[in-house]
């Protein structure tokens, strides 16, 4: 039996005895001065009752569960951090609203009756919405009278590994997070919004294979991380109303909780950008911890398959990085030792050229 049930059962019991009551009192007064037709009391008192029965089921939820799962959806969709700050700043509005109750109680009637009462509204409303909105300096204070005892750089450390890190779709499909958490350079909670997850599982449920595919590994890397001990992976029921893409959720979420966003999704990461969202780009991690080469040094390359351009073969590095060889489809199938001649970045990433130092060497 449903919570809405007993409550409908209840609101029905408790207006059945109240229309009797209420029923037999009218029938008492009906029947003290009788015309043809009259209920009698009984008559009266079964009717109202009924009808106190019949309003208590349809309307004890509108009154009890319905605004009870309102409030409960609100409270989803705002961090622990904001209500804290409301919580804070309504206490703080009614303290002052209770040190001027006394001299506002004084002033001339009827001044002095209503005054204390919207003193009591207004500084509560108020202090409430002024530390909601400066909530992210409430915070900084309160962080630093606790961590008054520490040094500045054990506060910074200890703020950055408290904070929010949202996940997006992508990024968890890619797989690549899952080591790069288990390097620790990733401080702070990874937090999975319910919505991304629905995604995910609808990408895992696709018809066409490689989505089905694609979305079964981004499972699969989201059971990976939840076993970790020392990454900590939260996924939450907080949602965004008004808004239909996961992208633009996200964004909106992000502004909100004040966190950045991990993905590796371009449009995502230029929306973002655009709304003051900080980023962090997997692929420009990636492309960032790749080995800087500059010309004319020596370096060990497997040619695996031919290049482009006559003669040439290409290799790839232990970071993915390909290296285009000159002269070198002689080599395939073979490590051999190349001296780097250029380094081009492209919009794809890292492209290194070099020819054999073998043939460099003959040339002299």
């Amino acid at each position: 039996m449903s919570t809405e049930t007993i409550f409908r059962l209840l609101g029905a019991i408790i207006l059945t005895i109240v229309g009797m009551i209420w029923g037999q009192q009218l029938g008492i007064s009906a029947n003290q001065n009788p015309l043809p037709g009259t209920l009698s009391v009984e008559q009266y008192t079964f009717a109202v009752g009924l009808v106190g029965a019949l309003i208590g089921l349809i309307v004890t939820p509108y009154f009890t569960t319905r605004p009870a799962r309102l409030l409960r959806d609100v409270f989803k969709r705002v961090s622990a951090q904001t209500l804290f700050s409301g919580l804070i700043g309504a206490i703080a509005g009614l303290i002052i609203a209770a040190l001027l109750a006394y001299p506002l109680s004084l002033l001339p009637t009827p001044f002095g009756q209503v005054m204390p009462f919207l003193a009591v509204i207004f500084f509560g409303y108020t202090g409430m919405a002024l530390f909601v909105m400066r909530q992210g300096d409430f915070v900084g204070v309160l962080s630093a009278l606790r961590g008054n005892g520490g040094t500045t750089k054990e506060n910074q450390a200890s703020a950055w590994s408290e904070r929010t890190i949202l996940l997006d779709t992508s990024v968890i499909i890619d797989g690549r997070i899952a080591d790069i958490s288990r390097t620790g350079f990733l401080p702070g909670s990874l937090l999975i919004p319910r919505f991304v997850l629905n995604e995910l599982q609808y990408i895992a449920d696709s018809p066409d294979a490689m989505r089905r595919q694609r979305g079964r590994r981004g499972m699969e890397v989201l059971a990976s991380l939840q076993k970790e001990p020392t990454i900590p992976v939260r996924i939450s029921d907080i949602d965004v109303e008004g808004v239909r893409e996961v992208d633009d959720k996200l964004v909106v979420l992000a502004r909100q909780l004040k966190c950045p966003i991990l993905t590796n999704d371009y449009n995502l990461n230029r929306v973002a950008e655009l709304q003051g969202v900080i980023v962090l780009n997997v692929n420009e991690l990636a492309n960032a911890v790749k080995s800087v080469l500059l010309p004319g040094e020596v370096m060990t390359v497997h040619v695996i398959q031919e290049g482009r351009e006559s003669g040439q073969g290409v290799g790839y590095m232990d970071d993915g990085t390909m290296v285009v060889v000159e002269n070198g489809r002689e080599y395939m199938d073979r490590e051999i030792t190349v001296m780097v001649t250029k380094v081009l970045q492209t919009a794809a990433g890292r492209m290194i050229f070099a020819r054999p130092e073998e043939s460099n060497g003959s040339d002299h």
